[in-house]
């Protein structure tokens, strides 16, 4: 199996590349389809959108080389090779959010509402990303057998063969991860069609989930970020976690009818 989608001339393309493409193309779109409702300008949330991946993208950069120094000290030109991979969402994550904590407090907009709007294309963006990693035969888990994979009703006989490397074959970590956000993304797009739903709630619920499906999938991940013998992604989604749960209590505190996600006027946004 390649990495490298087609060429033109002497550049590669990488199906990384264009599995990540794909989601920032959905993202954006989604994002500003649902800023609509709310009446936000459609040129506030593209240029929101577009600083918030780039620098989720430097983030996530970042965040890959500080834990993997060791990889880079003889090369640093390595570091700006990123279609070979090297991303780690956490980081993309923590940038991302502060990149459109600072957007949003610019043009006086509430960022919970904002952040609502983007964890849905967030985590969709995510679950189509994940198979980058499946063209570069990374993000997976342990050593198994073949008779193991094809237990598994959910794994496509293409995943299974995907998963042979070098004679051996691999638990598919990457694909597992995209199935638990795609089912993210489904639970946030039903999430925010109800009433009751509170400003605030799916930014929460994302963390929750998110945070809970990492932790138990990087237990089975070899290429785990360590930090002091720990693998850092399971810290991180702990903290998640208990953000979005302490988060999402407090909203639950407010009023039947205060602060509801699909009112604006309870919110006054201001663009």
């Amino acid at each position: 199996m390649s990495d490298v989608a087609f060429t033109i001339g002497n550049i590669h393309v990488m199906w990384y590349s264009i599995f990540i493409m794909v989601g920032v193309i959905f993202g954006i779109w989604l994002a500003t389809k649902e800023g609509k409702k709310f009446k936000i300008p459609g040129d506030f949330m593209f240029n929101l959108c577009f600083w918030t991946i780039i620098m989720g993208f430097i983030g996530a950069r970042l965040y890959y080389v500080v834990f993997n120094i060791e990889l880079y000290q003889d090369n640093w030109l390595d570091i700006f090779k990123v279609w070979k991979g090297g991303l780690a969402i956490h980081g993309g994550i923590l940038f991302g959010f502060v990149t459109a904590l600072l957007y949003c407090r610019r043009y006086n907009a509430n960022f919970w509402r904002i952040t609502d709007i983007l964890v849905v294309p967030l985590i969709l963006g995510q679950a189509i990303g994940r198979w980058g990693n499946f063209f570069n035969q990374e993000a997976h888990g342990a050593v198994t057998t073949l008779a193991e994979l094809q237990s598994n009703p959910l794994l496509p006989k293409f995943v299974i063969e995907g998963m042979q490397i070098d004679g051996l074959y691999y638990v598919p970590t990457f694909y597992y991860e995209s199935l638990w956000c795609l089912a993210g993304f489904l639970l946030l797009l039903i999430v925010r069609r109800l009433k009751v739903t509170k400003v605030g709630q799916l930014t929460a619920i994302y963390a929750m989930w998110y945070g809970v499906g990492r932790f138990f999938i990087e237990a089975s991940r070899t290429d785990s970020l360590m930090f002091g013998g720990f693998k850092v992604a399971q810290i991180v989604s702990v903290g998640l976690f208990v953000v979005g749960l302490l988060s999402f209590m407090i909203l639950s505190r407010k009023g039947r009818f205060e602060g509801r996600y699909n009112e604006i006027d309870n919110e006054k946004v201001r663009f």
